[in-house]
């Protein structure tokens, strides 16, 4: 991997292209360091303290995911967890909506029409997040138990709240122009990059919080099994992200005037997991809804109590096992809306590529289908355990939780993003520097 970049700063397209997305990642962390304005600095810094030693916040997954932003209350706090959303909403209404469909199928011309309606519905969806977090901020509830909770606004005018929604939309706005730039003139995915960049902002920070806190050794000991455990959860996160199984596809010869076409041989490459990160993200966010409810409910009923016992600590047997059943039906549940078995068979037939042994049609989809469903289990339970064995293996290192910083989420998106990188720079100086068979 290091080889790849120093060979890709050598070459002077690639260089420019690392240092134009160099350039954007300092933007971008920049922006998330820049209050909003009609928002108390001091006062949030004393809450975000209080809330870093209590270790309990209930926005602790889309804080992780903005870098910090979120209780900083910056211009970037919602970062780009409206356009993930926004994206993983028109996926979801792609197999719903038979208008999204077509323009799916219509290439390039479709995607983009796909690309203008996430791009509007990510600003509905930040007017909204953030209509959501300034009454959060108001409210005193963003930070329970601050002394100072309830004064981060002090300026409670409708003009005030105004201007600090429509800062963090444009924020928001911002921050996917920022990836789109990347993708279009720098290296990756940019929204996989600024994603990347917002989960390592806070990864040195919260391992030396596990290194403070810990008591062997001046908590070298706590520490070095932290990394270890990390070394060891980021190498099980390689293997099986880049296993796949490569389902045979042979194209037949056809003549077309005296040339003939066709006659080649393929292979359908369908991964373990399939779904990637998302099903994570999913369970998560699920799991906020009903802590979120006893949250901002008042009075002490029962449902309240049982939920704050049993759906709010991350250590909990029932929370363990609601998370990890969550994650085996939203793997299954996404990856039978993104891949199509119909699609692909009646697309192979078209062309007249067919599966050595299975006749083309029906009996391909039905075959694909059941090598699909094979390999999903073994996927999601892979990633049932990625994101709770951390949790279960660290609870007495700093007490760790779901967004602890080699839990499930944020490997799996941090391994995830950096080996599409690496590929797409080797890809590029292959494409540069290809000596051919007399290497």
């Amino acid at each position: 991997m290091l080889t790849a970049f120093a060979r890709a700063f050598k070459t002077p397209d690639l260089r420019k292209k690392l240092l134009f997305t160099l350039g954007i990642i300092v933007l971008f962390r920049l922006g998330s360091h820049v209050p909003v304005p009609g928002v108390d600095y001091r006062n949030v810094q004393t809450c975000v303290d209080q809330a870093a030693e209590s270790n309990n916040s209930l926005f602790g997954l889309v804080n992780m995911l903005s870098g910090g932003a979120l209780l900083q209350i910056t211009i970037f706090a919602l970062g780009i967890m409206p356009y993930i959303t926004a994206s993983i909403i028109l996926q979801l209404l792609t197999v719903v909506i038979p208008r999204l469909e077509a323009l799916k199928k219509e290439g390039q011309a479709g995607t983009a029409k796909i690309t203008q309606y996430t791009r509007y519905l990510t600003v509905a969806l930040a007017v909204l997040q953030g209509t959501g977090l300034v009454a959060t901020a108001r409210s005193g509830m963003l930070f329970q138990g601050c002394s100072v909770g309830t004064q981060i606004v002090p300026d409670r005018s409708i003009f005030t709240t105004v201007v600090m929604v429509v800062t963090m939309t444009a924020g928001t706005a911002a921050v996917m122009w920022l990836g789109e730039l990347i993708t279009d003139r720098g290296i990756g995915n940019g929204m996989s990059i600024l994603m990347f960049i917002s989960i390592a902002a806070g990864f040195l920070g919260s391992l030396w919080a596990i290194k403070e806190s810990g008591k062997l050794a001046g908590g070298w000991i706590e520490f070095g099994t932290v990394i270890l455990i990390g070394f060891v959860m980021v190498a099980l996160v390689v293997f099986v992200e880049q296993a796949q199984r490569r389902i045979p596809v042979q194209y037949a010869k056809r003549m077309i005037g005296r040339r003939s076409y066709g006659g080649t041989s393929t292979y359908i490459p369908l991964k373990v997991n399939q779904a990637g990160v998302i099903p994570v993200i999913f369970a998560s966010s699920l799991l906020y809804i009903p802590a979120l409810i006893a949250q901002f409910s008042s009075g002490t009923s029962s449902w309240k109590t049982w939920i704050e016992a049993h759906l709010v600590k991350g250590d909990h047997p029932y929370y363990i096992a609601t998370y990890f059943l969550l994650i085996v039906f939203f793997a299954f549940f996404y990856v039978a809306i993104s891949f199509n078995p119909e699609d692909v068979a009646d697309n192979m037939k078209k062309y007249g590529g067919f599966i050595p042994g299975i006749r083309a049609g029906r009996p391909t989809a039905e075959y694909l289908s059941y090598v699909l469903n094979r390999i999903t289990w073994p996927g999601s339970l892979y990633l049932g355990l990625i994101a709770l064995v951390p949790t279960m293996a660290l609870a007495g290192f700093g007490g760790a939780n779901q967004n602890f910083p080699f839990g499930g989420t944020s490997i799996l998106i941090i391994v995830g993003v950096g080996l599409e990188t690496v590929k797409q720079i080797e890809s590029q100086l292959q494409q540069r520097n290809y000596e051919g068979f007399l290497r």
